[in-house]
């Protein structure tokens, strides 16, 4: 099946040089443009001051539009976040969410981009109140799929439900390749050494983590309360015989942080992108470290892009650097690991 795989760059891969001052937005811009993607992704409520007002003034946006002429960029997605707790006393009424949603996509379309991300937490109802006015601006709302969410699982089936039941054409997933780990992020695991882990007790989570693997993950379910999926989905996974097991080799501070953290990594087949290619209007290609020779030695980079390419994907796969969160004690750079992994997933997409 024929494919049109674009590469685009989440401008939250260089948020350390934009709070450090080393980049501005228009230099995130002309960064992303050197790596040879065509796409950005755009966090407004980070990298736009003021926001959300300068978005609504025509100046600003006729010169974001002509910074992208300059670097021959296009929008490919605006992240949005639903923040319903905006007040200390209350969650925002339903109204008022469709209402914050609303905004996005009318800030969005303002802005040119022609899908928004919405987090995994957006209540269900609030998605369907916004649908009408989605298909009103021509910009379609995509749910992060990130872990330990997953395609082909309960929880995914509650969404697509929605989908069959309403016909709608402007609501999707966005999944995250931080789903596809075949293995924990090797910057997560040097920077539990610097914490002090044992090497025993790292290798009782990594073992642990590959048996997950190989035996396959059992999926979080659909629940209003997502906190008590995401414990029912941890302990169905073995959480609790891991963390005994760690603690019975002399765990330390550095290995149970380690332990914590290997299950907000997962593993799905790529086979899920392949049954869903239809409902997917977006991808994070989430990553975590890129050596020189272009491996990712965490996500399992040349299987997910051949499941995109034989599913035949037409859109973008955004690059997302998340490693760099884990190495602001030893140094980031941003710039280095996003050019490394736009040039892996170049050679993959052309090969």
């Amino acid at each position: 099946m024929s494919y049109d795989i674009k590469r685009s760059i989440s401008l939250y891969s260089y948020q350390d040089e934009y709070y450090d001052g080393l980049l501005d937005l228009e230099g995130c811009l002309r960064e992303t443009a050197k790596t040879g993607a065509t796409g950005v992704e755009l966090l407004a409520e980070q990298m736009i001051k003021r926001f959300p007002n300068p978005i609504e003034d025509e100046k600003f946006r006729e010169n974001w539009f002509a910074t992208l002429d300059k670097y021959g960029l296009v929008p490919s997605c605006y992240d949005a976040f639903l923040e319903n707790r905006i007040f200390p006393n209350r969650t925002l009424s339903l109204g008022e969410q469709v209402n914050m949603m609303k905004r996005d996509l009318r800030l969005a379309k303002l802005l040119g981009f022609p899908v928004i991300r919405t987090l995994v937490s957006t209540p269900m109802d609030v998605i369907e109140g916004s649908l009408e006015y989605a298909e009103q601006v021509g910009v379609k709302i995509g749910l992060e799929v990130h872990a330990p969410f997953s395609l082909n699982s309960d929880w995914a089936e509650g969404y697509l439900s929605m989908i069959r039941r309403t016909g709608t054409k402007f609501f999707g997933f966005i999944p995250d390749m931080g789903i596809f780990c075949k293995n924990l992020p090797d910057v997560v695991r040097d920077k539990a050494r610097r914490m002090g882990a044992t090497e025993e007790g790292l290798k009782i989570v990594d073992d642990a983590y590959a048996a997950r693997v190989a035996r396959g993950f059992t999926k979080i379910k659909y629940d209003l309360d997502l906190g008590k999926a995401n414990m029912e989905y941890r302990m169905a996974n073995g959480m609790a015989e891991m963390m005994e097991a760690v603690e019975k080799a002399g765990a330390n501070p550095g290995n149970m942080w380690y332990a914590e953290n290997s299950f907000t990594y997962s593993w799905s087949e790529p086979q899920d992108i392949i049954d869903n290619i239809g409902v997917i209007f977006h991808t994070h290609a989430k990553f975590y470290n890129v050596h020189e020779d272009l491996q990712e030695t965490a996500v399992a980079l040349p299987e997910v892009i051949e499941a995109f390419k034989k599913a035949g994907y037409q859109g973008f796969l955004s690059s997302e650097y998340e490693g760099g969160e884990h190495l602001r004690d030893v140094g980031v750079d941003s710039i280095t690991q996003v050019a490394r992994h736009q040039e892996a997933m170049r050679r993959l997409i052309e090969e």
